[in-house]
């Protein structure tokens, strides 16, 4: 059960790793620099890369420990971790709702700058050909 614990511990310290990777992009994300999405994204698979080791090293034990009782301690730690994770994982999709919004409203302002910068294209060709005309046809 110790070692339970102690990967339990060590799943709750990766979330918390991921919380605050994901509070500091958000303050990115909210004052429009989107300059380290990448290295964010990475850090990110990192941390899950890590959680998904933890949680398998969690089944893996869970499967060697023998069936019996538990002590009302060990039972009150694991809730507790258990809890904490939960309340870990409710903030972080939290977070990544909020990141989603940040990433979807900048695609769109993208978009309508790219169309903006067609649409004035298109205009600058129509006056440059209009232009030509003018002078081919001697005005």
């Amino acid at each position: 059960m110790e070692r339970v614990v102690a990967l339990l511990k060590e799943k709750n310290q990766y979330l918390e790793q991921f919380h605050l990777v994901n509070e500091h992009e958000l303050i990115n994300f909210g004052e429009g620099n989107f300059d380290s999405v990448e290295a964010f994204y990475q850090t990110r698979d990192k941390l899950l890369d890590l959680i998904k080791t933890v949680d398998e090293a969690i089944e893996e034990e869970n499967r060697r420990m023998p069936v019996g009782p538990v002590t009302n301690a060990a039972r009150v730690e694991v809730s507790s971790l258990l809890n904490k994770k939960d309340e870990l994982v409710k903030s972080i999709v939290g977070q990544d709702l909020e990141l989603l919004s940040y990433i979807e409203r900048e695609k769109s302002n993208i978009i309508r700058e790219l169309h903006s910068n067609s649409t004035a294209k298109k205009a600058v060709g129509a006056y440059a050909s209009t232009e030509r005309l003018q002078v081919v046809d001697g005005e």
